[in-house]
């Protein structure tokens, strides 16, 4: 293997001392759900809410990664696996400089979100299952997805011909359906503070 002969390099400026300059404590909200549940939105919204309380954050997006970080990669489930990898170890890397990280994926695998836990120290990785039944999801349809996927012309879509495994015991599990994502997003942000995890 390439990391072999590849030893970390520690430095004296590290996640202790960024997370205290930036005073708060570095975590990964990832939010996962089918397309069209509302994790993109809710997640905006939460960074918009953090980023008002003084705190530093960075949010990770499944379709803006695919424009650079993860623009060589399909939708196969190989794929989705690998895509998923990356995007834990840019969160460990994020996490390592203080910063509070907030991920909206489908990231339709348990295995792959238990990966990004590994990677993370106690607390550090919150799984938001964002659970929107998939009739609602097709009702909103944003992107027209499910429409292609029903029609043929999306092939591995999650929910319609491709798995999604819903997590077994996230630390919150929303639902979201027919209120308005700001209340939902104000909601998800009190389950966060009262498990202080915000």
């Amino acid at each position: 293997m390439a990391t072999d002969n590849v030893v970390w390099h520690k430095h004296e400026v590290n996640k202790v001392t960024r997370s205290e300059k930036l005073n708060q404590r570095p975590r990964v909200f990832w939010l996962t759900g089918l397309s069209g549940s509302g994790k993109s939105t809710l997640a905006n919204l939460l960074e918009k809410k953090l980023h008002e309380k003084q705190k530093h954050t960075y949010l990770l997006d499944g379709d803006n990664v695919r424009h650079g970080l993860c623009g060589d990669l399909g939708f196969s489930d190989k794929d989705r696996v690998e895509n998923i990898r990356r995007i834990s170890e840019v969160a460990k890397l994020f996490v390592d400089s203080g910063t509070i990280v907030l991920t909206a994926f489908i990231s339709p695998f348990k295995a792959d979100r238990d990966y990004c836990r590994s990677l993370l120290e106690g607390t550090e990785f919150v799984e938001v299952f964002v659970d929107t039944p998939l009739e609602v999801c097709e009702q909103r349809d944003p992107k027209g997805l499910y429409k292609k996927a029903r029609s043929g012309e999306i092939k591995d879509f999650t929910g319609i011909d491709s798995t999604y495994e819903a997590p077994d015991s996230p630390e919150v599990h929303l639902t979201y359906q027919e209120e308005p994502a700001e209340q939902t997003a104000e909601r998800l942000y009190t389950l966060l503070h009262e498990k202080g995890l915000v």
